[in-house]
């Protein structure tokens, strides 16, 4: 239930009054203390931060003056009054996220620690272009927020995960493939224009990764590689609980790395050989309809005159029916898929691989092939205590992931400082808050 605390302004005056720099870095530091370790007593922050125990007085009246931290009951005790426990306040405010996918759109409310509070989805082809799709977001973010009760409160801020790359710095996606009418067009813009918050926005495979984080297979984890197996191949990469980008937020674009030097085999990308078009869900499509059109497979055969075309889910389906030609074609794309990890996992040193998207559920074959090349060619202190997974939250994992962006960002250390004498970032989109 919500928390109904009213914030004055003489409150968040009473702290910027006192508030110099290194005022401002104490508060960030209690409130992330409090935020990621959960309900305190003072005597621990005090102990736990190395603050004096006035410091830690002074500067949690602070935060409580703006609504930031609440007190929460009292601790055990083995004698005498129980002391006072403190917690963050993830009721003090709420994000609005969506994940965009090529035919639908995700959009929800979550609160301050990340948690979906209301959630509403619709089917939507991304192709229809920008100004119709961000469109149609901007009215599901009003129902979403109608549906939660947050109707008439301002969003602490926005995150949105688009399927292409995306240059993280900028907000703007970088000639996505299935995205027609994107390209460079400036998402984080017109979203912080209209609305008047602060926005982010990555590649759908990067918000996986934090979802997985977040609540999924690695939660909890902090050296980590997700990969994405659907149309195209994407790997989202966190390393010491941190996504990597790269420079310009390409890192993990592991689909058109070359795996093979066949001059027939060429990606959309236009090279040749990339391991999205040997093992990606286009990929096994492409396959089982060769297959079925020279009879080598009579069951792939007989389910393309049923339905007229063959999708990885048919590869997966006949597979689990026994048809060998199938479980060849899986066993094929896992093979490829191993070959880039074992190169990752030699390079990266991850304790876990988390195998995820829509060709993922193709079942143990594909699993079993992955495991068997990442394991046979990593070196053996690499995969020492290496654990590869399938992810456990499935498409969650991108409205999941896009909530935990928005929070990882917002409070960042150095953008908390900059916001925590005003009690909020609310006004404060600006392209310097970035």
């Amino acid at each position: 239930m919500r928390r109904d605390i009213q914030i004055s302004r003489e409150s968040t005056n009473a702290v910027r009054s006192r508030s110099g720099n290194g005022v401002a870095r104490d508060l960030e530091t209690l409130l992330n203390f409090l935020r990621i370790r959960g309900a305190s007593t003072r005597p621990l922050v005090a102990r736990e931060t190395g603050f004096s125990r006035a410091v830690v007085a002074q500067r949690l009246g602070d935060l409580q003056s703006t609504g930031l931290v609440v007190d929460s009951g009292r601790d055990a005790s083995s004698g005498g009054r129980p002391p006072q426990k403190i917690q963050f306040n993830a009721d003090r405010g709420h994000v609005l996220v969506a994940d965009l996918g090529a035919t639908s759109i995700d959009v929800a409310v979550a609160d301050l620690d990340g948690r979906i509070v209301a959630h509403v989805s619709e089917d939507a082809d991304i192709s229809a272009g920008p100004e119709i799709i961000l469109s149609h977001v901007e009215q599901l973010f009003d129902n979403v927020r109608a549906v939660s009760g947050q109707a008439g409160g301002v969003p602490w801020g926005i995150g949105v995960g688009l399927p292409g790359p995306v240059e993280f710095n900028t907000g703007r996606p970088v000639a996505p493939p299935i995205m027609p009418g994107w390209d460079a067009y400036p998402v984080r813009e017109r979203l912080t224009n209209r609305l008047c918050v602060p926005v982010w926005v990555d590649n759908d495979v990067n918000v996986m990764a934090l979802g997985e984080r977040a609540e999924g297979s690695a939660r909890g984890v902090d050296d980590f590689i997700f990969v994405k197996i659907g149309t195209g191949i994407g790997a989202g990469i966190v390393s010491h609980g941190t996504i990597q980008r790269g420079v310009q937020g390409s890192a993990g674009d592991v689909g058109h790395i070359q795996v093979v030097s066949d001059p027939d085999i060429i990606c959309r990308c236009g090279n040749v050989g990339c391991l999205e078009a040997v093992a990606g869900g286009a990929a096994l499509g492409r396959s089982a309809l060769r297959a079925a059109e020279q009879r080598a497979s009579v069951t792939l055969a007989e389910m393309r005159a049923q339905r007229g075309t063959l999708s990885a889910r048919d590869v997966a389906e006949a597979a689990r029916h026994g048809d060998p030609v199938s479980v060849q074609l899986l066993q094929q794309a896992g093979r490829h898929i191993g070959q880039m990890l074992a190169t990752a996992v030699n390079l990266m040193n991850p304790s876990l691989i988390v195998i995820g998207g829509g060709v993922a559920g193709a079942g143990d074959v594909l699993m079993a092939s992955i495991r068997e090349v990442v394991y046979g060619r990593s070196l053996p202190l690499a995969t020492r205590h290496l654990q590869i997974r399938h992810s456990t939250i499935g498409d969650r994992a991108g409205i999941a992931g896009v909530a935990a962006m928005v929070i990882d960002e917002l409070f960042a250390p150095e953008r908390v400082s900059s916001w925590i004498e005003n009690g909020s970032p609310v006004g404060r989109p600006e392209p310097a808050f970035y």
